[in-house]
């Protein structure tokens, strides 16, 4: 029996790495027959209401997921208490849930990376840094199905 019925993503802006979190996680979920309330937010305002960024999509699609009618929120006090658990895709996301108040984030890269961050995708060079970061998401949800919701 699953322990873990709900899920929140948060990244900076919820327009790259977070929304392909929220697409995988739900993946995921389908592949086990589970139901997994999932959802994805950033920390900053700067994107609130537009779509993933086409890089984003790019590799979404390439692997065979569809985030093009995904809309990017803010994180609200609200989701602290609507989610089983908070995972942050870098240190700076933690710190700044935990400056909101939110009691135990998780960090994304705890999950098989030793605690590193998911990097944001724009700091690499070209496409590649999307490719790379769909990979690593990949890898520790896959890691956080096996530890904490399939056992």
């Amino acid at each position: 029996m699953n322990q873990i019925n709900s899920i929140l993503f948060v990244c900076l802006g919820n327009i790259c790495r977070s929304p392909l979190a929220e697409a995988i996680t739900r993946n995921m979920a389908t592949k086990y027959s589970l139901d997994i309330k999932c959802d994805s937010a950033g920390t900053g305002s700067w994107h609130v209401g537009e779509a993933p960024c086409e890089n984003s999509q790019i590799v979404a699609k390439n692997n065979n997921l569809d985030i093009s009618n995904y809309s990017a929120r803010q994180v609200t006090k609200d989701d602290f208490e609507q989610f089983d658990i908070i995972i942050g895709l870098d240190k700076s996301n933690i710190d700044n849930l935990i400056k909101m108040g939110c009691k135990d984030p998780i960090l994304l890269g705890s999950f098989g990376y030793n605690d590193q961050d998911v990097p944001d995708p724009y700091f690499f060079d070209g496409f590649e840094g999307f490719d790379k970061v769909y990979i690593m998401i990949e890898d520790c949800i896959s890691k956080i199905f096996e530890e904490k919701i399939l056992n």
